[in-house]
């Protein structure tokens, strides 16, 4: 038994800070801490299948198969508590490109670098091409980055949410 308690210390030990709390402010730990107590539905402090099952038929996803469930709790290397939660957001968000790459990124269709897009521009471009966005996404996304009065886009503030998950201005 000894070796897979080794092997276990091993993997958690690997490829990040040794506490996962310093990987996030205190507002967005508070907000994982909020959706791990709604998914946690019978409170016993361990995301479940039983858990995954009674969240997704609250949000009207039925029919959800037991293979898809185990798939989910098996991403976690064992019982998923807060801080296995967690841990499991800091290695997705581990993959996220850096905020000056994304910067980077669409610097390129702002040649005069004013730091902002047209939103005919951009939505043109969403809508048309590669992965293409729906019109309630581009609803959405007008929403949460509304254009200025002269229809400019904020594309600064947008990378900046992508990376660090809230608003600068909040």
């Amino acid at each position: 038994m000894a070796p897979k308690k080794a092997k276990r210390r091993q993997q958690q030990g690997e490829g990040g800070s040794s506490n996962v709390f310093s990987m996030f402010e205190q507002s967005q730990i508070q907000e994982y801490k909020e959706a791990f107590t709604i998914i946690d539905q019978n409170r016993d402090g361990i995301i479940s299948k039983d858990d995954l099952r009674d969240v997704l038929a609250t949000m009207g996803q039925l029919n959800v198969k037991n293979e898809e469930l185990e798939a989910m709790v098996k991403e976690a290397s064992g019982p998923i508590n807060f801080t296995v939660f967690l841990t499991m957001f800091g290695e997705k968000l581990k993959g996220a490109d850096p905020e000056d790459v994304i910067v980077s990124a669409f610097k390129v269709l702002d040649p005069e670098g004013t730091g902002f897009i047209k939103k005919e521009f951009l939505e043109e471009l969403l809508t048309t091409q590669c992965d293409r966005f729906t019109a309630e996404e581009m609803t959405n996304l007008w929403a949460a980055f509304p254009p200025d009065v002269a229809g400019n886009v904020d594309y600064k503030n947008i990378c900046y949410v992508i990376t660090h998950g809230e608003d600068k201005e909040e």
